[in-house]
């Protein structure tokens, strides 16, 4: 898997990340819009379809996002110099926390989209107070993991390109850039397929 992310091009993963889930929206709420001008009315089957597509789409990205995370963070380590030791059990655990909330939740939200919309919810109930009292730390975790990857992922990607021992300051726009992907894919997907390919890259060393 490491290999198609390393070696895709950056159009090709903005297409994955930004494209399909635009083009995935548009067509929802055009056929959201088309059906409630017409009918005047959304009925329960109707809205499930459409609850259950948001969750799909937002699936298909996380995928795609975290598995380029994890392509750069694990399929350059083998160009990482021999003299710089990179966390790479820390980075899987702070990796795997978020992975496994995000599709948790969006499991969830698919199950409630397959729910029966006309039921009361029971708000005497007490597993809302507790299954929120679960996910706040989680949610907060969550958050960190994430960062953490986007540090490592850049760390790592900075190391391969200078091939030494690398400060935050060295990466600090490499980590901005993977932080907003929508951007920073355009510039540094390019310089990842040279260093799978081993091409000579454009590097100032500091």
């Amino acid at each position: 898997m490491t290999d198609i992310f390393l070696k895709a091009k950056h159009w090709q993963l903005f297409s994955m990340l930004i494209g399909l889930p635009i083009l995935g929206y548009i067509i929802m709420f055009a056929l959201f819009f088309d059906y409630a001008t017409t009918t005047n009315d959304l009925d329960a089957t109707t809205l499930k379809s459409f609850a259950i597509i948001i969750p799909c789409v937002a699936l298909i990205v996380m995928y795609v996002l975290f598995g380029w995370f994890w392509s750069i963070a694990i399929g350059l380590q083998t160009k990482v110099p021999n003299t710089v030791k990179m966390k790479v059990k820390k980075f899987k655990v702070f990796f795997f926390i978020p992975f496994i909330y995000i599709l948790s939740l969006l499991v969830f939200m698919a199950l409630f989209g397959l729910s029966d919309f006309e039921a009361e919810p029971d708000l005497n109930s007490a597993f809302p107070f507790g299954l929120l009292t679960i996910m706040l730390p989680l949610h907060f975790l969550s958050i960190f993991g994430i960062f953490y990857s986007l540090y490592f992922v850049a760390k790592t990607y900075k190391t391969v390109e200078l091939q030494r021992e690398v400060s935050f300051s060295d990466f600090a726009g490499e980590f901005f850039m993977i932080w907003f992907y929508f951007i920073g894919v355009w510039i540094i997907q390019p310089k990842i397929n040279e260093m799978v390919e081993d091409t000579p890259m454009e590097a100032q060393y500091v």
